[in-house]
This record gives structure tokens, C-alpha cells and sequence, in this order.
């Protein structure tokens, strides 16, 4: 599945930016091939309000 980083990480509880960042993705606009499978699915679920993805 393709996540693309949406929204700022400013201000944003430190989980949540570890999260983002253990997906591969750096600045607004960064997209990321990742895989689709249980643990990647669980990370971005935490940040989904972050995040837009595309299966």
C-alpha cells in the first residue's frame, strides 16, 4: 500500500512522530511503499489522521 504524509508533525505527541518516521516518511508530501501486513496496517492506523493512503 502507498501512505503519503498529509499533515504537519508539529505539535504532535512524540508516538506519533516516531510512527511516521518508522514508515519512511520525512516532510509533508513524502510517499511510501509499504507493506500490507499486520504491523504496518497497526502503524498506520495510529496516524491515519496524518496520513493518506491508497491501497
Amino acid at each position: 500500500m502507498k501512505v503519503t504524509l498529509k499533515r504537519s508533525l508539529i505539535g504532535r505527541p512524540k508516538e506519533q512522530i516516531d510512527t511516521v518516521k518508522a514508515l519512511g516518511l520525512r516532510r509533508i508530501g513524502d510517499s511510501r511503499e509499504v507493506a500490507d501486513n499486520p504491523a504496518q496496517r497497526g502503524m498506520v492506523e495510529k496516524v491515519k489522521h496524518l496520513l493518506e493512503v491508497s491501497e
